[in-house]
């Protein structure tokens, strides 16, 4: 399988180069040459699948011959070694609880999966390669721990200061050795256009084997897929494809689920829920697409003004709006909403959803209102506790701390503070 930047101005590449790359040369996103077509006989036969055969078959053919099979089945063993079980919460909802994994968020998948797909592409090599990845919360974390004393690797992480909760910034500011937290005076978004313009800085990839651990990287993005398939697995109604509502900031995970089902998963509908940042639920709205600043909310990790990946989810459509809004729609949340929301579920259901799994649940309960013979569900992307400073006040009692946490939250805060811009960032990264 090789993969095109959707700048269209760099040639195309392996998988083992696009993950290296993170970006193409244009600057471009990358996507797959072709979207893996997965037989029916197999999706029939899916209940009946390992969680390891599936996500080792739906992975494979990006893969391609980049990595030896028995290296990949064993990288996709490790990846996927917790699990992410469907709730049901009420009788036409479910919740994904994708929470289960080391730092209790979903992108432990992807940056799992990275890392150690990285590591084995520069195990025989000469040369450390830098991460390069901003976060707006759990990826620094879920990256930090992926990466952790990974050798020939070193990984920098730009969060935006008072931005990210408190158990977020522990669990990637904490480890130390070759992971290093930089604390920028700022939004995400500027986190982001800095990691972009290091990447467009000659002087710093001349000395630096620079690449991206954000979704942006097709390595973290495409292993999104395993947690759709492992739902439907799961999935009691067959013959009723479900509707699923994901919380939608970078639009990675939305953008691999939508993957797997222009690969063959039976899924009836999208939700793309976001927050007050809603620049992709205006262009539904408008078919105009206007990029905004960042807002904070209380589900900081959908607080992106610019979602990178939405250009590969119009890729998939192939740019095309009405075969786009006929599979997918997007819908903004307040976060007054979203408090009502988690505290209404939390005491009539007996669910306690994070900020960001309440945004996603109401848009689901919005939709089946309209739509009453439908079924689905919402994707629970973190443990509660990692927002018990917003999910606490909200249901008055504590959010228990789970044991694999509990001492990392006692550690010292290790990071270093710069501002807004591409200086200090380069000054930081040329001394590595």
């Amino acid at each position: 399988m090789q993969f095109y930047s959707l700048n269209k101005k760099s040639k195309s590449v392996n998988f083992k180069d696009a993950t290296i790359n993170g970006q193409a040369p244009d600057k471009g996103l990358y996507f797959p040459e072709n979207i893996a077509q997965l037989k029916k006989e197999w999706i029939g036969n899916i209940e009946n699948i390992s969680n390891e055969e599936i996500a080792f078959d739906v992975i494979k053919p990006y893969v391609g011959n980049a990595i030896n099979e028995n290296d990949l089945f064993s990288i996709v063993k490790e990846t996927i070694n917790f699990d992410i079980p469907l709730v049901k919460v009420t009788n036409n909802i479910s919740a994904l609880e994708l929470y289960h994994g080391p730092t209790l968020a979903f992108k432990d998948i992807g940056a799992r999966f990275m890392s150690r797909c990285l590591g084995y592409f520069v195990k025989d090599g000469n040369k450390k390669v830098t991460v390069l990845v901003a976060t707006s919360g759990d990826t620094g974390g879920a990256v930090a721990n992926g990466f952790y004393n990974v050798e020939g690797v070193d990984v920098v992480i730009l969060y935006p200061s008072r931005k990210v909760s408190s158990v977020q910034e522990k669990q990637l500011t904490t480890l130390g050795k070759n992971i290093h937290a930089l604390e920028v005076a700022g939004n995400f978004d500027d986190c982001q256009q800095m990691v972009k313009a290091a990447f467009m800085d000659e002087n710093l990839t001349k000395k630096l084997f620079l690449t991206s651990a954000n979704s942006i990287n097709v390595a973290r993005w495409l292993p999104q897929q395993f947690y759709y398939f492992f739902a439907y697995k799961q999935w009691q109604e067959k013959n009723n494809a479900p509707i699923i509502s994901v919380p939608s900031g970078n639009f990675g995970n939305i953008c691999a689920g939508l993957l797997a089902n222009a690969s063959g998963l039976p899924v009836k509908h999208f939700i793309a829920a976001c927050n007050a940042n809603d620049v992709v639920p205006q262009y539904f709205a408008t078919q105009n697409y206007n990029v905004k600043n960042a807002v904070a909310t209380i589900s900081n990790a959908m607080d992106v003004g610019n979602p990178s990946n939405f250009v590969r989810i119009m890729e998939i459509f192939q740019q095309q709006f009405l075969q786009l809004k006929n599979k997918v729609s997007s819908v903004s949340i307040s976060d007054a909403i979203t408090r009502e929301t988690l505290l209404t579920v939390f005491n009539e259901q007996k669910y306690l959803c994070d900020p960001h799994g309440a945004v996603a649940y109401k848009a689901l309960q919005d939709y089946l209102q309209n739509n009453p013979n439908e079924k689905g569900m919402f994707l629970e992307t973190a443990h509660p506790v990692k927002f018990y400073d917003v999910v606490e006040p909200i249901i008055n009692e504590p959010v228990a701390i789970p044991e694999s946490i509990k001492e990392q939250l006692l550690l010292e805060k290790k990071s270093t503070k710069i501002n807004v811009g591409a200086d200090e960032l380069k000054a930081f990264l040329m001394q590595l």
